[in-house]
């Protein structure tokens, strides 16, 4: 069994710090590292993140959390419930350190691997010790908007090609160069989690654009480099001990390769039917050699 525990995080203490590699998106490098690691930030523009990341931001009417560390959005009212296996969620929250939680908020930032002991059901693109507080934003909202809803489908009958899918419904929710808990750096996360359905089949979408820490200071990471410690995790908990998903990586240091990484043959996307659990072989990391440091 998992326990959960709440710490002090003025108290905690960092580990030393690690070498960053840079890995490569569809072209070129993900991020880029000049001098100190620390000093890494985003320079990618809007259009250049919408080759992987769905349209997000307050221009496309999102919803925006409050600066809070550890916070979480209102309860929000699904206007089409979703279905995770066989149990219906009315209610979802956004929760700052990267977790879409059922029914409750998540605060806890050092995560534990699934299943979790508690039951509790959410999905994960990134759950670590995000402090938006320090840099960044989290956007969400619901949406029927027809391109966003083609793109959906065109990409989930893509990848489910023996289950044709026309979506009627999204949930967006989107990290926009976050930072973590204690940071000394300038370094931001930016990746994206979609519920959707055709109200027959649930699926979800995990989305990493740019990853370049995977710890906060209180779960033992470096404050220079966000590495090390009690990493990141991702994927998915149903509530019960047989449907969930860890993805490879998860806790480990090799997270932060997760934008190399997939499912579906797209580096950076994960995609899951959580109806009924379906996950494509997984797809080794694409990897550009001459984007090591």
């Amino acid at each position: 069994m998992f326990s959960i525990f709440c710490f002090d995080k003025e108290r905690n203490t960092t580990s030393e710090s690690q070498h960053l590699r840079c890995f490569s998106s569809f072209s070129g490098c993900s991020s880029s590292l000049h001098g100190n690691p620390g000093s890494m930030v985003d320079t990618k523009t809007s259009s250049e993140k919408g080759s992987l990341l769905y349209p997000y931001g307050p221009d496309q009417g999102d919803e925006t959390n409050p600066k809070l560390d550890d916070g979480t959005s209102e309860a929000i009212t699904l206007s089409i419930p979703f279905t995770f296996y066989g149990k219906t969620h009315q209610t979802a929250f956004v929760n700052n350190n990267g977790v879409i939680s059922f029914d409750k908020p998540v605060r806890q930032y050092t995560p534990d691997p699934f299943p979790l002991a508690d039951g509790r059901p959410f999905v994960t693109p990134f759950w670590a010790d995000v402090d938006n507080v320090e840099g960044g934003d989290i956007f969400y909202r619901q949406s029927t908007d027809p391109a966003l809803l083609g793109d959906i489908s065109q990409h989930i009958t893509q990848y489910f090609p023996e289950s044709p899918f026309t979506a009627t419904w999204a949930f967006v929710a989107t990290w926009d160069h976050v930072a973590y808990w204690g940071s000394k750096s300038d370094k931001g996360n930016t990746f994206q989690a979609v519920l959707t359905t055709d109200s027959k089949m649930f699926y979800i979408i995990l989305n990493y654009w740019d990853i370049q820490w995977t710890t906060g200071a209180a779960s033992d990471g470096d404050a220079e480099t966000g590495l090390g410690g009690t990493p990141a995790h991702a994927g998915f908990n149903s509530g019960d001990d047989t449907n969930f998903y860890n993805i490879p990586g998860s806790q480990t240091d090799a997270i932060i390769n997760i934008t190399t990484t997939s499912n579906v043959k797209v580096p950076g996307r994960w995609v899951f039917r959580v109806d009924d659990f379906q996950a494509p072989d997984v797809d080794p990391p694409q990897l550009d050699n001459s984007c090591w440091l």
